[in-house]
């Protein structure tokens, strides 16, 4: 399996190139193409000869789905998104405390944000055959109430879960945003402890990838959550 990811924009938000294998005119999916995610991306498919299959959204901030409608659109692909976080891809200040969502709207200044030509609604408990991929979808709200994790199992590897805002090296998603929810977020983060194996490898929303393992044993927010 072949996985490749950069930080895009000023929140360095992780945009990740995922397939099956790393041959060229392989397809791929992207997962989070946040804030000048597009050009980086371009660069990495082009480099290793890979056209996506589709644009998969881990949660509606604007971090991450920034560039997804130019992404989606420059390739002809649908874009995943779970239903309840759908709102945020034409409003993201409903995600934002106050601060941030007059600073954003400073940035986007009178431009209105459209959806993409092909939305595809997620719930939560899918399996999407993409790209030669079989990618179980996890509804994981707290962060967002229609935050998702993406999780592959491959063939003889160790388990790979895309976790979004849910879970990072060290830490967890903040809460404090509308829509955010503490005691939410904890019982996912239960469930995915629960349901993926200790060497599950973590590639979150930000920051470096780890494992559930490394996370049960150091994260100070886990420290309650039984082992599988």
């Amino acid at each position: 399996m072949f996985i490749s990811a950069f930080p895009a924009g000023p929140l360095a938000a992780n945009c990740y190139v995922v397939a099956a294998a790393a041959d060229r005119g392989a397809e791929c999916v992207v997962v989070d193409p946040g804030q000048d995610a597009a050009g980086q991306l371009s660069s990495l498919l082009a480099e290793h000869g890979l056209a996506p299959a589709a644009v998969l959204l881990t949660h509606g901030h604007f971090d991450h789905v920034w560039s997804a409608t130019e992404v989606a659109r420059d390739h002809g692909v649908p874009v995943y998104v779970h239903a309840a976080d759908r709102p945020l891809l034409t409003d993201p200040a409903k995600g934002l405390d106050p601060a941030l969502a007059v600073q954003l709207s400073a940035l986007l200044g009178q431009a209105a944000l459209e959806e993409p030509d092909d939305l595809r609604e997620l719930t939560g408990g899918e399996t999407l055959a993409l790209a030669g991929l079989e990618l179980k979808v996890e509804h994981v709200p707290g962060h967002t109430p229609g935050s998702v994790c993406y999780g592959l199992a491959p063939d003889g590897a160790e388990p790979v879960l895309f976790t979004g805002d849910l879970l990072f090296a060290g830490s967890i998603g903040r809460t404090d945003f509308p829509g955010g929810d503490h005691g939410e977020i904890m019982r996912s983060l239960e469930r995915v402890c629960r349901d993926w194996a200790d060497g599950t490898d973590v590639r979150p929303g930000h920051g470096p990838q780890t494992t559930i393992a490394r996370e049960r044993a150091t994260n100070p927010f886990l420290g309650d959550i039984p082992g599988r």
